[in-house]
């Protein structure tokens, strides 16, 4: 299974910071946030990282080369940032078959190795990774959906959420979700939102 890593954005919210670098190579307890989440995909067993690069993609280039702890990288960019489903479909031509996607600038503690084990079940189509929240919280993010303990849809930032738990930004996602990428429409802000496209696998069944 390959891993989707999308660092392509500058992350305005952290100032100055990220003034002269990408938000990936970002220092937390001395560590860039971006290797985190190489070392939590690496340790799922993933066979190649893409990493969608853009905003001084290139320190990124330089600073992890062409592999990270023997995993091949390939680097694609991706020139607007226009949402997380725009920087998916930059990698549409990269990867055949279920894949993990995790955002480049999230730190997992426990890792993502128990979602990349569940999709294997029979049955599974796909994995999020979630967390429950306080609903003031929930009302920032997106929501789940749920019946049965299956998805049935990702609410954006909704005044009223339909449950206490949001996306973490960790999925396991089948090859259809490309499709389904091509298909959304931007939102009010111009950006592309992977809810939507889950949104739409789940209603496709």
């Amino acid at each position: 299974m390959d891993a989707i890593i999308p660092a392509a954005g500058r992350g305005t919210r952290l100032g100055d910071l990220t003034a002269d670098q990408p938000k990936g190579l970002v220092e937390v307890a001395g560590k860039p946030l971006l290797a985190y989440v190489l070392d939590v995909a690496v340790e799922a067993d993933i066979e190649e990282l893409i990493v969608i690069i853009g905003y001084e993609g290139s320190q990124i280039v330089e600073r992890f080369g062409d592999a990270y702890r023997d995993v091949p990288i390939t680097y694609l960019h991706q020139r607007e940032q226009l949402g997380l489903g725009h920087a998916v479909l930059q990698a549409q031509h990269a990867v055949d078959g279920t894949f993990l996607l995790v955002n480049g600038d999230n730190v997992f503690v426990d890792g993502v190795t128990t979602a990349v084990e569940a999709v294997r079940a029979e049955g599974v189509d796909g994995v999020l990774g979630v967390e429950e929240v306080p609903r003031e919280v929930a009302r920032a993010t997106g929501v789940i959906e749920t019946e049965g303990g299956a998805i049935t849809g990702i609410v954006e930032k909704p005044d009223h959420p339909p449950s206490q738990l949001v996306t973490t930004g960790c999925y396991v996602l089948p090859e259809e979700v490309f499709h389904a990428c091509a298909l959304i429409r931007p939102s009010a802000d111009g950006e592309y939102q992977m809810s939507e496209a889950v949104g739409l696998l789940c209603r496709a069944g």
